[in-house]
């Protein structure tokens, strides 16, 4: 079932370079569509690049996606709603919220910047478009708890999450990026 706080995970053929083993956080699913970010397409830069004001940290950024990659947004995991403005999406994990309340947070180290996951951009689909994909099979939907989404090395994130699910998913796991090459 999709709803927020479900994992989309991209069949290896799926076809689509931008989500090419992607691992997805569906931030929001109703009527009009749905939105989330990639977990684990890191970029090589950082907060500090691409604002105008430095911040008193330093964090990477990942492309959330290929929507609005002039955009920064954030998830944060934290035991109750103590940012301003978050939205809570499961368990710990929240979305967004004032991005000002955040930098005090974290300069205060009320909040662990390690528990903070910037990006730019968002994955997005229109009405009915995901469930089109699902049914395409180009999906997998499941759930992960949210420190597995904050992992320190997320390149794996998308291999590990399909072997830690077993049978056909640790076949897939495996499989090559370019079954020509193999």
């Amino acid at each position: 079932m999709l709803e927020r706080g479900k994992i989309l995970i991209s069949e290896p053929f799926l076809g689509d370079a931008t989500f090419e083993r992607s691992v997805v956080l569906l931030c929001e699913h109703n009527d009009n569509g749905a939105f989330g970010f990639m977990l684990n397409k890191s970029t090589s830069l950082t907060i500090n690049a691409v604002l105008e004001e430095t911040v008193p940290f330093e964090q990477d950024l990942f492309l959330g996606g290929p929507v609005a990659q002039d955009s920064l947004f954030f998830l944060i995991r934290q035991e109750e709603a103590i940012l301003n403005g978050a939205m809570h999406i499961k368990d710990d994990l929240y979305w967004g919220g004032d991005f000002e309340h955040l930098k005090v947070l974290i300069k205060e180290e009320v909040l662990d910047i390690n528990n903070c996951r910037f990006f730019l951009g968002y994955s997005g689909w229109s009405e009915e478009q995901l469930e089109a994909e699902l049914e395409n099979d180009s999906w997998i939907v499941t759930d992960i708890h949210s420190e597995e989404m904050f992992v320190k090395n997320p390149q794996s994130m998308w291999q590990t999450i399909l072997r830690n699910m077993g049978g056909e998913y640790k076949a897939l796991s495996n499989y090559p990026i370019d079954p020509r090459l193999n």
